[in-house]
């Protein structure tokens, strides 16, 4: 079960190309969900941006509700896990627990969740707020990250379990951006 004072926030490359390109399947509106719930119950974020200079940046709807503390890391290989400015990000955090999500399910996300559970990482994926251009890609990405043994959550279930109660103070808060 997710730990709120254990967890960090992984968002893998929500840019404007590849945001683009899965459209139909555009994971935007839950990844803001998940950066509100962030800055409000204060969890590191950490976003990677995969060679930005031809994909694009974080798309501005995401930018815009991420809190000022948010980690940007560029990246080239698949597996953020390999870049050591990210590695260093997420050992920085003191965190154990990841609650990863991000485009594309089968390429970036999945090859990241692997390499973090090879470190020994929680890995908690937001199958609602990931995406791949063709669905058939997004269905074996997430069945690859089962087989690995990552948790797969929905961004309601992600909300719910790091309140804990409807007595946290920030409940209201969080329950307001479920619509």
């Amino acid at each position: 079960m997710l730990d709120l004072e254990n967890s960090v926030i992984v968002m893998i490359d929500l840019q404007e190309k590849l945001v683009k390109a899965v459209e139909k399947y555009s994971p935007v509106d839950n990844a803001c969900k998940i950066a509100k719930a962030a800055k409000i119950l204060n969890i590191p974020v950490i976003v990677t941006e995969q060679y930005p200079k031809g994909l694009g940046e974080t798309v501005p709807a995401l930018k815009e509700v991420l809190a000022d503390n948010t980690v940007y890391i560029e990246k080239t290989d698949f597996s953020a896990m390999n870049n050591m400015d990210f590695y260093d990000a997420i050992v920085n955090t003191g965190k154990n627990q990841v609650i990863i999500f991000g485009i594309e399910t089968h390429i970036c996300v999945y090859q990241t969740v692997s390499d973090m559970l090879k470190k020994y990482y929680d890995v908690y994926v937001v199958k609602d707020a990931c995406a791949s251009r063709d669905k058939s890609e997004f269905k074996t990405g997430m069945e690859l990250i089962k087989q690995n043994k990552a948790f797969v959550v929905t961004t309601e279930i992600l909300l719910f379990e790091l309140l804990k109660t409807s007595k946290h103070p920030n409940f209201k808060e969080i329950q307001s951006l479920i619509k």
